[in-house]
Parts: structure tokens; C-alpha cells; sequence
């Protein structure tokens, strides 16, 4: 299944590899960075109901 990448295999495979990586870390970053959102929007509407 996985072709022969002949004397390049190394570069392309780390390539996948950090290209991989790279993905978790965004996607990671983006639930971390949306959950906190969401925590501080929760905090401003209980402020706002609070004042009226």
C-alpha cells in the first residue's frame, strides 16, 4: 500500500510528520482557545444579568 519512495522516503515521511503535527496543534489550540471563549462569555452574561 505505501509506494516506494526510493531515496526521498525520509524527507517525505517527516514531511507527513510535521504536516501531522502541525494539525493536532492547531486543532488543539482551537478547542483550547474556544473553550476559554465560551468561560468568558458565560462570565460577561451573568455580569450583564446581573446589572440589568
Amino acid at each position: 500500500m505505501i509506494p516506494d519512495l526510493g531515496k526521498y522516503a525520509d524527507s517525505v515521511l517527516s514531511s507527513y510528520a510535521v504536516s501531522v503535527g502541525l494539525l493536532v496543534v492547531l486543532v488543539a489550540y482551537s478547542v483550547i482557545r474556544g473553550r476559554k471563549m465560551r468561560r468568558d462569555m458565560e462570565k460577561i452574561e451573568q455580569r450583564m444579568s446581573r446589572n440589568g
